[in-house]
């Protein structure tokens, strides 16, 4: 097993390392829960220690005009400087390496079955996602004391519908009669992107996620760049065929939908055409995995 996928797994086990809420019957809200964690975890899952940063965005965009009143910004200066520095450092790469449900869908799409690829057209959904979901609609609708909500969270997130809704549901029994529409729709969605995680490479990273979607605006400029080495390059496409978010490193070695996983580099590549570097000092190329 690859030493990304043992991050994976610990990352999984760190963001939701609650374990007594059989016990409890309730959330984690110690201390932790006002950190942020970089990955999409949702903050009402059970077994959280940790903030989602996309409910925390959402949280801020609305209760923004009551916080304008009384000068309070500081949950989104942190949401801002937190995403900003992670995205300016290593752009997409916590999608890749400490993102649970990112993990999530690469365990799934191993699942036999017939496998399709996602229309280029559908990666431009999530700045959709983003843009109405996080920003304006939690801004501009609103209560009549000027309060919104997270609509993401509450209407589409899959993530916090099997981390947190379907969890809830069997530990607080008596929260079963207040399932309604809004519930079955996000159901709904769930299971729709779950089949699709089985038969395409991680579809919600790809076309649905806005925190992706935050990350990927950095990664033509961030610190950790990929290197495309067009003299060594054959197109044979081997990076493509190995690649959880089937991007064709030949023709955009930062592509917006990298998450820098390094399997184009490390699992696939066999004729020193891929490396990467660091604040545009260049990397050892390492040996490429015959495999």
């Amino acid at each position: 097993m690859s030493l990304r996928r043992w991050i994976q797994i610990l990352a999984t086990f760190l963001s939701n390392g609650y374990w007594q809420f059989p016990a409890t019957g309730s959330i984690y809200k110690g201390t932790l829960k006002s950190v942020c964690v970089p990955g999409l975890n949702c903050y009402s899952c059970p077994a959280a220690t940790g903030a989602c940063p996309l409910g925390a965005i959402q949280t801020f965009m609305a209760t923004l005009r009551p916080n304008i009143e009384a000068a309070r910004f500081h949950l989104g200066l942190y949401v801002i400087g937190f995403l900003g520095v992670i995205g300016s450092l290593v752009g997409r790469m916590p999608c890749g390496w400490v993102c649970p449900f990112g993990f999530f869908q690469e365990l799934l799409h191993k699942i036999p079955s017939p496998k399709f690829e996602i229309p280029k057209f559908l990666n431009h959904f999530k700045y959709v996602f983003l843009v109405l979901f996080v920003f304006l609609l939690p801004l501009l609708v609103v209560d009549e004391f000027g309060y919104g909500m997270t609509w993401f969270c509450k209407h589409v997130c899959p993530a916090g519908t099997i981390e947190a809704g379907i969890p809830m549901m069997i530990l607080k029994p008596e929260l079963q009669g207040l399932i309604g529409l809004l519930f079955y729709s996000k159901l709904l969605i769930l299971v729709l992107f779950l089949i699709w995680m089985v038969l395409s490479r991680r579809p919600f990273c790809r076309t649905a996620c806005p925190l992706g979607a935050i990350y990927s605006l950095f990664n033509r400029t961030n610190a950790f760049r990929m290197v495309h080495h067009p003299d060594n390059c054959t197109r044979c496409q081997a990076c493509y065929s190995n690649c959880p978010m089937g991007v064709k490193f030949f023709e955009t070695s930062n592509h917006t939908n990298c998450i820098r996983c390094l399997k184009c580099l490390q699992e696939s590549c066999k004729f020193d055409a891929i490396s990467y570097e660091i604040a545009g000092l260049p990397t050892p190329e390492p040996k490429p995995n015959e495999t």
